[in-house]
């Protein structure tokens, strides 16, 4: 199947960035792909200023942000150089590295939050229980954090952050304006020929199809196979969609914003489904150590009547994503926006 090219109907939008695109001050790149640079810079600027909160070791948003940061720069890096040269590829692979380090890490923050919050009220049923939760939540936390120091260390953020800044200066390396010459900036000049070379709508097009593609193939098997594996590569699918629909939105796309509060929500709900699945395996290890189970029979106990109260929850959840997947009427309105959006490049190809 030819990619699909992203077009807006006139009467669906009076000036849109996908309409036929504008040539940039600098003659051959658009002003779309000009903003998309502009996008993957502040992304990554953003990226790399999180990394001294992060460790500091105190701050969990920090950890969230940071890692968020990564998804969103990855977004932007694959749909400006979807073929990128080894260079790029290993340094986009340094941007997930940072990312799966910190992973054990923000487990246990979203776990440690609602804990900590119960125990600073005065009147809390199970108190022993939830005391010995945050304990454990908290040595692994520590043990997780100095794995992920360990690990950052290897990444070599700085210089990363370095690489990738010039190889999104390919306006400064076409224009002969980087004070070093174009012939320095290999890469950046090579993004620029392509730029050049490929409309702005028809990658855009490529990237939205693939995105939205997964995304309908993950809810189907969602559909057939219940299990967590599967709900968990759905969730990462919408995910992926939203991000991209995201910059989209950056760029002025008539009815994004309409269609991203629902893939918020929707991946809000997936991350609520989430963080149980993640909660029972963390507290199945924690029985699971057998000093503790012998120490703490009563409390252990417990500790299993949460987990099975909490599958519940999670059924709930899960019938809860069908409705929104399957019946909602914006889950309708998402379907028909994208398929608008890329049914216009088939009326327009030449038969």
């Amino acid at each position: 199947m030819a990619a699909a090219r992203v077009m807006i109907d006139p009467s669906v939008a009076r000036a849109s960035p996908l309409a036929p695109s504008r040539t940039h001050a600098f003659g051959r790149v658009t002003v779309e792909w000009a903003k998309v640079r502009e996008l993957a810079l502040k992304q990554l600027n953003h990226f790399i200023s999180l990394e001294p909160k992060v460790l500091k070791g105190d701050d969990p948003e920090a950890v969230h942000d940071m890692r968020v940061a990564s998804r969103r720069l990855q977004q932007l890096l694959d749909l400006l150089d979807p073929e990128p040269p080894k260079e790029i590829r290993r340094l986009r692979r340094k941007i997930k590295a940072c990312r799966r380090a910190l992973s054990e890490v923000r487990n246990c923050d979203v776990q440690l939050k609602p804990v900590e919050k119960a125990l600073l009220r005065k009147r809390t049923s199970h108190r022993e229980v939830q005391e010995a939760i945050r304990d454990y939540l908290a040595e692994r936390r520590s043990q997780s954090f100095d794995r992920a120091l360990d690990k950052l260390s290897q990444v070599h953020l700085a210089r990363a952050y370095v690489r990738l800044k010039a190889h999104f200066n390919w306006n400064r390396a076409a224009s002969g304006q980087d004070g070093s010459g174009r012939d320095e900036l290999p890469q950046a000049a090579r993004l620029t020929e392509e730029l050049a070379a490929e409309p702005f709508e028809k990658r855009v097009g490529a990237a939205l199809e693939k995105a939205w593609y997964e995304y309908e193939a993950q809810l189907a098997t969602s559909r057939d196979d219940r299990d967590a594996p599967a709900l968990h590569r759905a969730r990462i699918s919408a995910r992926r969609l939203r991000y991209l629909i995201e910059v989209l939105h950056e760029l002025g796309v008539a009815g994004s914003a309409e269609v991203l509060l629902w893939l918020r929500k929707l991946q809000q709900h997936l991350g609520d489904w989430h963080d149980l699945e993640v909660q029972e395996k963390m507290l199945v290890e924690m029985l699971a150590r057998p000093k503790f189970l012998q120490s703490h029979l009563e409390i252990a106990m417990a500790v299993e009547r949460l987990i099975l109260r909490h599958r519940a929850v999670k059924k709930r959840y899960v019938d809860r994503y069908f409705g929104m997947t399957l019946d909602s009427a914006e889950s309708q309105r998402l379907k028909d926006w994208v398929g608008n959006l890329l049914s216009s490049e088939s009326a327009a190809s030449p038969r």
